[in-house]
């Protein structure tokens, strides 16, 4: 039985080929991809013995996947990878068919643990995707077969850690000396572009905005402040008034959808708006793992994330407070998509998702 998201009303994701259509040539990705790869500091464990193998106890998904989410660096998605890579390892099965079966039970399970997170759902079932989609196991014996998905989960992960590495090295070029970037919310992935740009030694200050309902703007110029990167903090209505002092606005996302825009925090289809009409151009960091088979008509029609808004007095019952925490950019408001596979315009969206779910 699937485990339960204690507060199901609340997301969890808010409690804790570039080739000829990219912008990009491959020869920079490929440089992007080494630098990445190169890097010595990476904080997740090699060792992927699951918590049930390792106590004698049974498995299980759930508890394999909150695990992995207890290294704050990691992202949810990938804590799923990595989940699902120990169900394969840990499996009884003794066919094919069998650990198909159980490796669906564990996506479903881990899916239901929170319904409201794209990330969560889309690197599910990329995961199946990638590790399944290969005729070659039809011909093998099991075991043959077995070990083969383990190294298509494990390499799987790899490149879905290594995503935030890459797509820092690709979006870092484009933040020039002198410039001033708005920022909402808080993102890891954002974070690690501007911390590369720093650690390249390029002058720019950062416009944060305060990232309501849950203010994680404010952890976002904390970090920022470590890094002595100069940082304004911005209240959310501020955006238009201070617009014209920005050159670009970095974002990053929930979920990349089919129409190559974006499901993200609250405000940012709003900022969108703001440096459209001003000529800002507005970049977004996600991942791959992120792009998930949706497309949203309007900002109604996606699974809705709460999130209770705490306004410091007293509100009647009488009035109805809107609990929603993210909203929908649509792509003609998006100039540019930092992602591994390479740095894409809105457009190009949709061609890759068909290649990622082929």
């Amino acid at each position: 039985m699937a485990a339960e998201n204690p507060n199901s009303k609340i997301s969890l994701y808010y409690q804790t080929r570039a080739a000829h259509h990219g912008v990009v040539t491959s020869d920079w990705l490929a440089q992007a991809q080494a630098a990445a790869g190169g890097r010595s500091d990476d904080v997740v464990s090699e060792n992927y013995l699951s918590s049930g193998e390792a106590d004698g106890k049974g498995f299980s998904v759930v508890d394999e996947f909150k695990n992995w989410r207890k290294q704050p660096e990691l992202a949810e998605a990938v804590a799923a990878i990595r989940a699902l890579a120990s169900v394969i390892r840990s499996s009884q099965a003794t066919t094919m068919m069998e650990l198909e079966i159980e490796l669906k039970k564990a996506v479903d399970s881990l899916k239901s643990w929170d319904t409201t997170s794209i990330s969560l759902t889309a690197g599910c079932d990329l995961f199946i995707r990638y590790v399944t989609r290969t005729s070659a196991l039809e011909y093998e014996d099991f075991d043959s077969a077995k070990s083969r998905l383990i190294e298509r989960a494990e390499k799987f992960g790899e490149i879905s850690y290594k995503a935030r590495r890459i797509i820092a090295m690709l979006g870092q070029d484009f933040i020039l000396d002198g410039c001033t970037i708005m920022v909402h919310g808080f993102s890891r992935v954002v974070l690690e572009v501007l911390r590369t740009a720093a650690q390249n030694k390029k002058q720019f200050r950062v416009f944060c905005t305060e990232g309501r309902p849950d203010r994680t703007g404010l952890r976002l110029s904390n970090e920022l402040a470590k890094l002595d990167v100069p940082v304004k903090l911005l209240i959310d209505s501020a955006v238009a008034y201070s617009m014209d002092e920005v050159d670009m606005v970095f974002v990053g996302a929930d979920g990349v959808v089919e129409s190559g825009g974006i499901i993200n925090m609250m405000g940012t289809y709003q900022i969108a708006l703001v440096a459209k009409s001003m000529n800002k151009p507005v970049y977004v960091a996600a991942e791959s793992y992120k792009f998930a088979r949706l497309y949203p008509l309007d900002q109604k029609d996606m699974e809705p994330a709460l999130w209770p808004i705490d306004f410091g007095v007293p509100i009647p019952s009488k009035v109805e407070v809107e609990t929603s925490a993210r909203d929908y950019t649509p792509p003609q408001y998006l100039t540019l998509l930092f992602t591994d596979l390479g740095v894409l315009t809105p457009s190009v969206v949709s061609d890759e998702l068909i290649q990622l779910y082929l």
